[in-house]
């Protein structure tokens, strides 16, 4: 099977569903000429003009408020947000039109739409490029969230997102553009709410979301080293979670962790985390831990960026201290 990279899955992604739909159309700032700031998509404006993928002024609560209107009267809108951090500015289109138009209509609109953005620190882009805010839109009801951590994934779940007859939000990690991974060339989709294993294990499980499904395989290579068999699962959606995948592995082990790049307080961690304990709590064997980014605004300094985020050395560490039943600070 050829590999591709990432940035190169979801061009494919957009490409394939805008040749087999006429009604998706892509918007967002830079899209077109420039191919966004990390030339995700380049040479689709040449396929597809410049009335299909539209470049916008610096206005993402218009363009956003102009999508929700497109996908209500049948167009399946994309919309390309330059940065996850910029979600504060259409919180109001995105969590109280998209999320609610089905509802509040008793099911006679709906909002096919997807917005694609990303998340990540350790790339140097400072507290306003940085951030991983996909807890946000998670914890509102109507939107669902995908998190790709590879190429196969970004492509098989970018096209399933334009299907959806619901608001999608996916998260693609920025330093993951250039990694390369098996993909297919034939089509295929990856429907939402199936967790992917991606390493069998039998002594503990690491539930981990994006570009932390990577740590979480180096962390349990490192375990295998020391005879330690770690279970990996990606759950590639949180919106729908796939709570069975998880529950069941965890029954297996009896020891789990939770690894993501959001900020660790309040956030998907903490979520998936609780669902564990109500459902598996009397076949653990330890306490469900977490790790996630420090509540810090992300730092500038790359000393002290690195420090903000798991990496596979600590989440190796967390592991070996569960499976020797050590007492965790409650700090």
């Amino acid at each position: 099977m050829r590999e591709i990279t990432l940035s190169k899955a979801v061009n494919e992604a957009i490409a394939e569903e805008m040749r087999r739909d006429p009604t998706v159309f892509l918007l967002g700032e830079d899209v077109a000429e420039a191919g966004t700031p990390f030339k995700v998509l380049s040479g689709l404006v040449e396929e597809f003009g410049t009335e299909r993928i539209i470049d916008t002024p610096i206005s993402e609560p218009g363009f956003m408020g102009l999508a929700v209107g497109a996908a209500m009267t049948g167009s399946r809108p994309i919309v390309d947000l330059m940065f996850g951090d910029f979600l504060f500015l259409v919180m109001d289109q995105l969590c109280n039109q998209a999320a609610k138009t089905h509802y509040m209509s008793g099911g006679k609109l709906s909002v096919p739409l997807v917005l694609r953005t990303n998340l990540g620190a350790t790339r140097r882009s400072a507290a306003q490029h940085s951030q991983s805010l996909h807890a946000l839109v998670a914890h509102i009801p109507g939107l669902k969230v995908a998190l790709p951590s590879s190429a196969y994934e970004a492509k098989g779940l970018m096209k399933t997102a334009i299907r959806d007859n619901n608001p999608v939000v996916i998260f693609e990690d920025k330093l993951m553009y250039n990694d390369k991974a098996p993909v297919p060339e034939e089509e295929y989709l990856i429907p939402f709410g199936v967790a992917n294993i991606k390493r069998e294990g039998s002594d503990i499980t690491l539930v981990a979301t994006s570009s932390m499904v990577q740590v979480a395989e180096k962390a349990a290579e490192i375990l295998a080293a020391e005879g330690i068999s770690a279970e990996v699962i990606d759950p590639r959606t949180i919106v729908p979670l796939d709570e069975e995948t998880i529950v069941k592995s965890v029954r297996k082990t009896g020891r789990a962790i939770i690894i993501d790049e959001g900020h660790q307080s309040f956030g998907i961690t903490g979520e998936i985390a609780s669902r564990i304990s109500e459902k598996a709590f009397y076949y653990l064997d330890g306490p469900v831990l977490r790790m996630g980014a420090m509540d810090v605004p992300v730092p500038f300094s790359p000393t002290l960026e690195d420090l903000t985020v798991p990496t596979p050395e600590r989440v190796a560490e967390n592991a070996r201290r569960l499976m020797r039943g050590e007492v965790f600070d409650a700090a």
